[in-house]
C-alpha cells in the first residue's frame, strides 16, 4: 500500500495538481495531499490529526491504478470495500469490523461514503468506475460527530478534481486482460480525458471531463462458452468555480450510465471454490443512470470560514440475476430500484489563538421504491414485492479542540440527530404481477394466492439521539499520542425483502415487541493511538488500538429456504465487542526507493444474543461461539516503490503485496469468504516528452479467487458440496450463490498531460 498524507498544504495554497508539477521526484508526488475529513477551517497535514486516517493523493491512485472504490480494499488495514454481487456496483463496505452483507436498498451502511462532501444515501451505485480523483481519504472508526449517523464502522470521502487556474488536461488510455491459459474471459478497454481552466482569469473557472470503459467480460460461462462480465460505462463530469473576493462558489454535475451482464454466480456445491468456473444458463444484466450535483459556497467571514455544501442524487437501476447459479431455471430474480435524495450542510469553522471550533447544522431527504421479483417454477406463481420508503434526517453539531497548552489539547464534539423513515411494504410472495415503482403493489389486505397471508404494511418510525465524543491529544516535536471515545448510530429502518411471512409475523415481531421496524445500532469506540515522523519524513509510522462496544447489532440473516430460495429478515440479534489493532509505516531509504508497510488485527465476540443465528432451533452457547460476519481477524501489506532516474526521462516501479485472512459471510457461518493475497505490480516510463507517460500493469498477479457473497441455497448439492471445502461449515451443505470476482488482469496504458 502506498500511504500518501504526510505533507498537506492549507487551502488557499497551491493546488495539489500545481505542486505535483513543479516536483522533481515521482516519490516527492506522492507526499501531497490535502485532508479534508476533519472539516476545520484550514486543512491539515494528517500526521497532525487525531485521527486513523488513511489518504491517497491523486498521484498515489494514479500509482495503484484505482479505478474504483474496491480497489482500495487491499491498502488500508482492517478495511474492506468490497462490492455485493447480486448487484453489480452496491457498496458491501467493512471497516473495523463494521459491515454489511445485502443489496436490499433500505439497509443503510456501517461505512458512509460522501463525494465532494454529499452524503450518498444508500449503497447502490456506489462501487463503480471513478476517474479525475484529487484525492480518497478513509476514516476508520465512529465519524458520528461530523458525519452523522451510519458512519459506525467509518467514513470514505471521494475528492474529485476541481477547476484549475492554469489550463491543463490529462487523457488516459488503457487496455487490460485475464492473461491466462485457460480461456478465460475478453480484453477491457478504457478512455478518459479531462481539460481544465480559467474562462475568465482568476474569477471563473472550469473543468470538463468524460470517461468510456468497454469490457468485453472477464469470466467464460461453462454452460455455453461465451465470455460474461460484459459492461459498458459512461461518464460526463462538468464543473464550475466563481471567486468573487472572499466568496467562491463550486458547482458540480456528474452523469453516470452503466450496463452488462449479470453476475458470475458460483454454485459451490457444484464447482471447486478455488476455481472461476461456473455455469448459469441465465445471462442477467444490470442498467444503471445516475446524476449526482453538488455546489459548494464557502465565505471568508470573521474568524472563520462559512461552507455550504448542497448536494442532489437521482438513481435508477434494474438486475436481472441466476440466483441459483445452475444451468437449469430453479430461481431467478429481477430488480427495480429508483431513489432520489437532496442534503444540505451549512457549517462554520473557527480558528483562534487556542481553539479550532465547527459548528454547522445539516438536512437530508431521500425517497426510495424498491420491486423485486422472483421466477422459481416449483412455486404457485411468480413472487413480486418490494418496499418504498421517505427519509428525512435534521442534525446539529459542534466539534472543537482546546489547547491547555502548547502540547496538550482536549477534543470534543457532539452532534444531535433525528430521522424519520414512513415505509410501505409489499411481502415478497407469490401474488399476482405488481410493481412499487409503479404503485400497484398492495400493502394491505390478503394474498389471494396465499390464504390467511396478509399483502404488506405501512408503518412510520422515527429515532432521535446524542452522539458524543471526548478525547486528548499531546504533541511532541515529531508525532503525536491521542486517545478518545465516540459514541454513534445505525439507522434503524425496514425491510424490503420479507419473504418468509410466517417467520417475520410470528417469530420477528414479537420478538421486536410488535414493531415493524428494526432498531438502531449504538456503537461506543475507545481508542488510543500514536504517529511519529522524523523531521526529514524520512520514516513514518502510525498506530492505533481500540475496543467497540456493539449494542443491538443490526444484521440482515440469510437462511437457504424452500420455496423463496433465500429467506432473508433483519433484526437486532446480538450485543457484541471488538478489540483490534492497526499500524502503518512507510520508510524512504534513498531519493529513489521507498517502502510501505501496514497490519490490522481485529477480535470480535458474541457478549450476548437475542436471535438463534446458529439455525439450530435454539438460543445458546452455539450461537455466540460464532464467528462475526465480515470480520477477517489479519489483513496486512507490504510495498515498495523505486524510481530509476534517466536524465530526461525515468522508470517508477511500483510492487504491492497485500493479505485479506478468510472470514464468514453469514451469521450462522456456513457462508464464508476464503483468505486472499494479493499482489500488484506497476512499471510506469515518463518519456523524454513532457507529459507523456507509458505503463505496464498487473492487479491480483496471484489470481487468487474471492466473491462478492456466500449465500446458502437449498439446491446445488453435489461433489464440493461437504465439509472439508467449506471450514465454517459444520454440516455437509448444499449450494450457493457466490458472485465471482475478477482474478489475474494485466495491462498497459498510455497517458498524456499538459
Amino acid at each position: 500500500m502506498i500511504m500518501a498524507p504526510q505533507i498537506a498544504y492549507a487551502q488557499d495554497t497551491a493546488t495539489p495538481q500545481d505542486d505535483a508539477a513543479e516536483s522533481t521526484s515521482a516519490l516527492d508526488s506522492l507526499d501531497i495531499i490535502v485532508v479534508t475529513g476533519t472539516k476545520s477551517r484550514n486543512a491539515e497535514d494528517v500526521q497532525d490529526v487525531p485521527l486513523a486516517v488513511t489518504a491517497f493523493n491523486a498521484a498515489s491512485l494514479d500509482a495503484l491504478k484505482v479505478r474504483d472504490v474496491e480497489s482500495l480494499s487491499y491498502s488500508a488495514p482492517n478495511v474492506s470495500l468490497d462490492q455485493i454481487g447480486t448487484s453489480r456496483g452496491t457498496a458491501n463496505f467493512s471497516i473495523r469490523g463494521l459491515g454489511i452483507n445485502s443489496s436490499i436498498p433500505s439497509i443503510d451502511p456501517t461505512v458512509g461514503v460522501f463525494v465532494d462532501g454529499v452524503y450518498l444515501g444508500f449503497n447502490g451505485g456506489v462501487v463503480f468506475d471513478l476517474f479525475d480523483l484529487d484525492s480518497v481519504e478513509i476514516l476508520r472508526g465512529p465519524q458520528g460527530v461530523l458525519f452523522g449517523r451510519n458512519v459506525t464502522g467509518g467514513a470514505v470521502l471521494i475528492n474529485t478534481g476541481n477547476p484549475t487556474e492554469e489550463f491543463q488536461g490529462k487523457f488516459r488510455a488503457a487496455v487490460d486482460g485475464p492473461f491466462v491459459d485457460d480461456g478465460r474471459g475478453g480484453a477491457n478497454y478504457t478512455v478518459s480525458g479531462v481539460v481544465s481552466g480559467p474562462i475568465i482569469e482568476d474569477t471563473l473557472l472550469f473543468k470538463v471531463g468524460a470517461y468510456y470503459n468497454n469490457d468485453d467480460g472477464y469470466f467464460t460461462n461453462l454452460f455455453d462458452g461465451e465470455n460474461f462480465g460484459a459492461a459498458e460505462t459512461k461518464i460526463f463530469r462538468g464543473a464550475l468555480e466563481g471567486r468573487f473576493g472572499d466568496l467562491t462558489i463550486t458547482g458540480k454535475l456528474d452523469y453516470f450510465e452503466s450496463d452488462g451482464d449479470g453476475p458470475a454466480g458460483q454454485n459451490r456445491g457444484q464447482f471447486d471454490r478455488e476455481s472461476f468456473d461456473f455455469s448459469i444458463n441465465n445471462r442477467g444484466g444490470y442498467a444503471n443512470e445516475i446524476w449526482t450535483g453538488s455546489i459548494t459556497t464557502e465565505l471568508d467571514i470573521g474568524p472563520g470560514t462559512l461552507t455550504n455544501v448542497f448536494g442532489y442524487r437521482d438513481y435508477a437501476a434494474t438486475t436481472d440475476a441466476d440466483i441459483d447459479s445452475l444451468p437449469v431455471t430453479i430461481f431467478h430474480s429481477n430488480t427495480e430500484t429508483e431513489q432520489d435524495q437532496i442534503s444540505n450542510e451549512l457549517r462554520y469553522a473557527m480558528d483562534f489563538d487556542n481553539v479550532q471550533l465547527t459548528v454547522g447544522g445539516f438536512f437530508f431527504d431521500q425517497s426510495i421504491a424498491y420491486t423485486e421479483n422472483r421466477l422459481i417454477p416449483s412455486a404457485p406463481a411468480t413472487f413480486w414485492g418490494g418496499g418504498q420508503q421517505d427519509h428525512q434526517v435534521l442534525g446539529a453539531f459542534a466539534s472543537g479542540q482546546f489547547n491547555l497548552t502548547d502540547a496538550l489539547s482536549v477534543i470534543a464534539g457532539i452532534r444531535w440527530s433525528r430521522e424519520e423513515k414512513d415505509a410501505g411494504v409489499t411481502y415478497v410472495r407469490p401474488r399476482p404481477a405488481c410493481s412499487v415503482i409503479q404503485g400497484t403493489c398492495p400493502t394491505s389486505g390478503t394474498n389471494p394466492f396465499i390464504a390467511g397471508e396478509s399483502n404488506g404494511f405501512t408503518d412510520s418510525e422515527s429515532w432521535s439521539n446524542w452522539s458524543p465524543k471526548l478525547g486528548l491529544q499531546y504533541e511532541f516535536d515529531d508525532g503525536q499520542i491521542y486517545s478518545h471515545w465516540t459514541r454513534g448510530y445505525r439507522s434503524g429502518g425496514y425491510n424490503f425483502r420479507i419473504t418468509n411471512v410466517a417467520l417475520f409475523e410470528n417469530v420477528v415481531l414479537p420478538a421486536t415487541g410488535g414493531n415493524f421496524a428494526f432498531d438502531e445500532e449504538k456503537v461506543d469506540n475507545y481508542e488510543i493511538g500514536g504517529k511519529y515522523q522524523t523531521f526529514d519524513g524520512a520514516f513514518t509510522i502510525n498506530a492505533a488500538a481500540y475496543v467497540t462496544k456493539i449494542n443491538d447489532m443490526q444484521r440482515e440473516v440469510n437462511q437457504s429456504s424452500i420455496p423463496e430460495g433465500v429467506s432473508q429478515f433483519i433484526l437486532n440479534t446480538a450485543d457484541a465487542t471488538i478489540f483490534g489493532f492497526e499500524a502503518e509505516a512507510r520508510m524512504r531509504v534513498s531519493d529513489g526507493l521507498l517502502f510501505t508497510a501496514n497490519i490490522g488485527i481485529i477480535d470480535a465476540n458474541y457478549d450476548e444474543v437475542r436471535f438463534d443465528i446458529s439455525s439450530d432451533g435454539m438460543i445458546d452457547a452455539a450461537d455466540e461461539a460464532l464467528s462475526l460476519p465480515r470480520v477477517p481477524p489479519v489483513t496486512w501489506g507490504v510495498g515498495a516503490i523505486h524510481e530509476l532516474d534517466l536524465g530526461n526521462s525515468s522508470v517508477v516501479s511500483r510492487v504491492n503485496l497485500q493479505y485479506r485472512d478468510e472470514f464468514a459471510y453469514t451469521d450462522n457461518n456456513f457462508g464464508f469468504v476464503q483468505d486472499r493475497t494479493q499482489l500488484d505490480l506497476n512499471v510506469t516510463w515518463n518519456t523524454p516528452v513532457e507529459g507523456l507517460a507509458f505503463s505496464i500493469y498487473g492487479k491480483n498477479m496471484l489470481d487468487q479467487v474471492t466473491v462478492g457473497g456466500d449465500t446458502q441455497l437449498p439446491f446445488g448439492t453435489g461433489a464440493f458440496s461437504n465439509g472439508v471445502n467449506r471450514p465454517f461449515d459444520p454440516s455437509p451443505a448444499a449450494g450457493t450463490f457466490s458472485p465471482l470476482s475478477k482474478g489475474r488482469q494485466v495491462g498497459a496504458e498510455v497517458t498524456f498531460e499538459f
